[in-house]
């Protein structure tokens, strides 16, 4: 990526105080001794594919479960694997559709993704019928899918106003009877002008595209697609649940059956360690001050991950995405009447190393970072 993506990862990295990794995390399989046999062979040569250095990776067997984690996991999480020379990551160019067909775009690699996976700040678990090397694989695929949906988007954020919607697909947000969901969710990115969407809506619409468009178009599996689809529609408001309930836990107390409520295509995973991302996850950040959360539309930032130290600008109000330092510097400056970095650059403040690394933490501990990833869903290998 642009050479001001490196500049300021290092500058983080070289004043940014230490974050402890998570023991005992990674990328993990457990079933049995003789898939995990067969499993450790596929897993080799996939990693081959990529490109991955065994030396930079360790093994670890007990009995039923199969762990692979990085062998010196950055105290800086996931976020600059992808300067690490030891990694050797570069980007990955991939056909997208637009308006007049396909388009080419430059995006994560599924080589950083695997290894954010493998990173100990969190566990990853592929397991029963999952814990299979296809699992592993298109799990890697649909995460980079969700991040190349997301590379350039320029809608409009509604700032206190009613959201807008392409009236042809949506009333207001609710499909139209006898509408494809696959057209309705394609011309979002084709016809981003005709949308004015706040980025709770705007993840899942991202959210949902990529993994549709995964499964339709690019492995071409008409009948998962079509399952998705019906799941959306299960009660009659494709938009609404596709996260879990447990995603918002953290805000007030729940209900028990919202607490249990399964999301329609991503699960949970909970107590991730700061600065821990795999591209692709959706990524809650508080706005922890009180005058400006009253704020409709900043109460905190919906962000899909999208690697290389980046989250997303649905609304490209910085070049299409913003580095983990400007995110937080962003959510920060809102408390001082900056919604727009391209408007109100003149009241920004820029913070300290310090303050970074302590808006980094959980909202718990005086920071912005929720602890909660939703993911995607093991489609076709777990009951979903």
């Amino acid at each position: 990526m642009k050479l001001k993506i490196f500049i300021v990862s290092l500058f983080v990295l070289t004043q940014a105080p230490l974050v402890a990794a998570q023991a005992n995390g990674g990328l993990i399989f457990e079933c049995g001794a003789e898939r995990l046999t067969q499993l450790k062979s596929q897993l080799k040569t996939y990693q081959q594919e990529l490109g991955v250095d065994p030396s930079v990776y360790e093994v670890h067997e007990s009995g039923a479960r199969l762990r692979l984690s990085l062998k010196a996991p950055s105290i800086y999480g996931t976020l600059y694997l992808r300067w690490d020379p030891k990694y050797n990551i570069t980007e990955e160019r991939i056909s997208l559709p637009d308006a007049k067909g396909l388009t080419e775009i430059e995006t994560v690699s599924k080589k950083e993704i695997l290894l954010a996976l493998m990173h100990q700040g969190r566990e990853t678990v592929f397991a029963g019928n999952a814990c299979h090397i296809d699992a592993l694989k298109e799990h890697v695929q649909i995460r980079q899918m969700i991040v190349a949906w997301s590379e350039h988007l320029h809608w409009s954020f509604p700032d206190g106003s009613s959201a807008q919607w392409n009236q042809q697909y949506w009333d207001r947000g609710n499909l139209k009877p006898g509408v494809s969901l696959d057209k309705a969710m394609r011309d979002f990115f084709i016809q981003q002008d005709k949308c004015s969407i706040g980025c709770y809506t705007a993840t899942k619409i991202v959210i949902i595209q990529g993994i549709l468009d995964y499964f339709r178009r690019v492995k071409k599996d008409d009948a998962m697609a079509d399952a998705i689809i019906k799941r959306l529609k299960s009660d009659d408001d494709v938009l609404v649940g596709i996260e879990p309930g447990a995603m918002w836990s953290f805000q007030k107390p729940i209900s028990p059956e919202e607490q249990k409520r399964l999301g329609k295509l991503l699960k949970i995973q909970t107590r991730v360690a700061p600065m821990n991302f795999v591209p692709g996850d959706w990524v809650y950040f508080v706005n922890n001050d009180p005058k400006s959360s009253d704020v409709d539309g900043y109460e905190g930032s919906n962000s899909i991950y999208m690697g290389r130290a980046s989250f997303d600008d649905f609304y490209n109000d910085n070049e299409h995405h913003y580095l983990y330092n400007e995110k937080i510097q962003n959510i920060y400056n809102w408390r001082n009447g900056v919604f727009s970095r391209s408007r109100h650059f003149q009241r920004m403040q820029t913070l300290s190393a310090e303050q970074l690394h302590q808006f980094g933490l959980s909202p718990e501990e005086g920071g912005f970072l929720v602890k909660n990833r939703a993911i995607p869903y093991f489609f076709g290998f777990e009951a979903f």
